[in-house]
């Protein structure tokens, strides 16, 4: 039997486990303590149980906008009950997956891994397929790599030998930098025609995921954390269920974007976002720094006005004793409501940044809650670049993050937090937990419901994900938080590359890239550095209260360019493929209905001209009063050339189809 749902095609015969039309991979694999893989491997991939599996029920529900699939089916053997619950939005080429299993048996049984979804993939040969995966590093996040998939998956032959194969591609991700260093999203792309199989991973912890090659074809299996990978284990009792990690499938870029506007809580809202810290006050805001930067920042048309790192500091060594955010009395004689308060009468809305998760290991507040407040290993509190870290499963440390988010909404009126994280406590604790992975889940779980409590208690306020940059941006947080940090990075001659390739795995709308003009630098680089910012949430620093009055008008007039485009109604697109670390020229568009919006980067000893897959009528969008570069429109192609320069230099265009 053949269940049509989407665009997916899933049998459910009886005598088979579920598995997509036309292929033999389960759409269910679980490992556990003495029941592993019928053919030994290293994948998961025909594990015992996966196979056993057998279709018990099929439900489909509608909840609101959202298309509901419930595929239960059980193991025999163990009694073990497995439900797959699929969900999509309405009109969008992708769905959800989670994987819920529940010990119906008379014994406990210790679970090792369970996929939140496995698939094969009908029609393409390995052989045509390339692979697109994603690397990241602080100040080197979204560096992404195509490559043929029969490169990391040799052809082997399977059927001549008569078995599957053992080995897969695997990428992993450990500790809580969930995009720290390897990206959780990821696609295979049929080169002959084109179709291509788009995925995420939706967890703000460990993950997995894997291809390879059976015999009937290539599969695909996604995973939070495992045993093998991230010393994760889980005992459940009889009744007990344990439910994974959301993972998500689409078709195409335009559906994962779509459907990635589908999870967010709400809309995300677009202010023009002004933080003093880039390349400017650098964690040591004072009342005589920050008033006349206020005053620049409102003329050059900013919405909110965030303090950065040093706010709650009363020595100049801070690093290792935050956890009280109580405001400096030295930065601030008069208070910090001084400062906030010339935010507000500017009409800007004043935002604080925080750190919560994190205990300074001098503050007084490590002395004030327990042990069991904390991430632990063999009785020990985790300590990583002198800071505890929170387990946020404890209610004292919920308490004590209440306080400190209420307190400063309601007694200093923050209307905006960026909410940073700039440690990685590694594999998780063992308080009360069966494994230090399971503990870690329990956290990461933990803190996101904490988030949605804060934006239940406060649903105005505006919250920015950071971490080090975009060392945890992925989309169970981001599906909660406005807008998302996608680097550190100082360098505005390095920053176009992350900039660039940042929506692939990051909504327009989300993605805040750091634009930081400066009074040192020419016109062509102030433009560089907005331009940089303004395909996405631009995120404004700089010392523009140092500016020439044609300084800051050219920075104005970036603000105000940036507010013609419509991000939330955005697809991205990469008319010259997706950037490499060093290219010479760069370009991202973002495709709005009938209109694009094309950035373009070039460095210095690039060639004069380039020519893009694009057509239409071309305006430019910004800067309009700096020496403008010639274009020449071709059928479906575009060349751009610019005036001889060795300066870096940019522009967006607006081109109408």
């Amino acid at each position: 039997m053949t269940l049509e749902w989407g665009n997916l095609a899933i049998d459910t015969s009886g005598d088979a486990p579920a598995r997509l039309h036309g292929t033999g991979q389960p759409l269910v694999e679980i490992l556990i303590a003495g029941e592993g893989r019928d053919h030994v491997s290293r994948r998961f991939s025909e594990t015992s149980v996966g196979r056993r599996l057998r279709v018990t029920g099929v439900a489909e529900t509608r909840d609101g906008s959202w298309h509901e699939l419930r595929l239960d089916q059980r193991d025999g053997r163990t009694g073990l009950a497995v439900r797959l619950q699929l969900r999509r939005a309405a009109e969008t080429a992708a769905f959800q997956a989670r994987t819920t299993v529940t010990n119906d048996g008379p014994d406990p049984i210790l679970l090792l891994g369970v996929t939140s979804l496995a698939a094969g993939l009908s029609g393409p040969a390995a052989g045509d397929l390339d692979l697109l995966t994603g690397a990241s590093e602080w100040l080197g996040e979204g560096r992404w790599t195509r490559r043929p998939l029969r490169e990391v998956i040799p052809g082997l032959n399977l059927r001549l030998h008569g078995q599957d194969g053992r080995g897969c591609h695997t990428v992993t991700s450990s500790g809580t930098w969930s995009t720290g260093a390897r990206l959780p999203t990821g696609a295979l792309i049929d080169r002959i025609t084109g179709r291509s199989w788009w995925w995420q991973i939706e967890h703000n912890g460990p993950w997995r995921y894997e291809t390879g090659e059976r015999r009937d074809g290539v599969y695909l299996a996604l995973l939070g954390p495992t045993d093998a990978d991230h010393q994760w284990q889980q005992w459940l009792a009889p009744g007990e269920s344990f439910t994974t990690v959301p993972v998500s499938v689409a078709e195409s870029v335009a559906a994962l974007t779509a459907h990635r506007r589908a999870l967010l809580r709400t809309p995300a809202t677009l202010p023009v976002v002004f933080n003093d810290y880039m390349n400017t006050l650098m964690g040591d805001p004072t009342t005589e720094k920050l008033l006349p930067l206020i005053d620049a920042a409102a003329t050059a048309g900013a919405d909110v006005f965030c303090v950065d790192a040093g706010w709650y500091d009363n020595d100049a060594d801070w690093w290792d004793s935050v956890g009280e955010w109580q405001p400096s009395q030295t930065r601030f004689p008069r208070g910090l409501e001084e400062v906030l308060g010339r935010i507000r009468d500017h009409g800007l809305t004043p935002g604080l940044w925080l750190e919560p998760e994190v205990i300074g290991v001098r503050s007084p507040v490590a002395d004030k809650l327990p042990d069991a407040a904390f991430l632990q290993r063999g009785g020990a509190r985790v300590v990583e670049h002198g800071r505890y870290h929170l387990d946020l499963r404890h209610p004292a440390a919920v308490a004590h993050l209440d306080e400190v988010v209420d307190r400063l909404v309601e007694q200093l009126g923050a209307g905006y937090f960026k909410l940073d994280y700039n440690i990685d406590p590694g594999t998780g604790t063992d308080v009360d937990a069966d494994s230090p992975g399971a503990g870690l889940l329990g956290h990461n779980r933990a803190h996101l419901d904490w988030l949605d409590r804060v934006r239940d208690r406060h649903p105005g306020l505006i919250l920015e994900n950071c971490a080090s940059g975009a060392m945890r941006a992925d989309y169970a947080l981001l599906s909660r938080m406005h807008l998302q940090s996608t680097s550190d990075q100082q360098d505005f001659r390095l920053y176009p590359p992350i900039a660039v390739a940042a929506p692939l795995s990051i909504l327009p709308e989300q993605a805040a890239s750091w634009a930081y003009p400066q009074p040192e630098m020419t016109d062509e680089e102030i433009a560089y550095t907005m331009c940089t910012g303004m395909l996405g949430r631009l995120y404004l620093s700089g010392r523009l209260d140092r500016m020439s009055a044609g300084q800051l008008e050219l920075v104005r007039d970036g603000v105000l360019a940036h507010r013609e485009i419509d991000l939330r109604g955005a697809v991205p697109v990469w008319p010259l493929e997706l950037p490499g670390w060093d290219d010479p020229w760069l370009s991202l568009g973002l495709r709005v209905a009938d209109t694009t919006y094309l950035g373009l980067w070039r460095r210095p000893g690039a060639p004069e001209s380039t020519t893009l897959p694009v057509d239409g009528e071309v305006e430019v969008l910004y800067p309009r009063r700096l020496p403008p570069w010639t274009y020449a429109r071709e059928a479906n192609a575009l060349t751009v050339t610019v005036p001889r320069t060795a300066s870096y230099t940019a522009r967006i265009f607006k081109i109408r189809h």
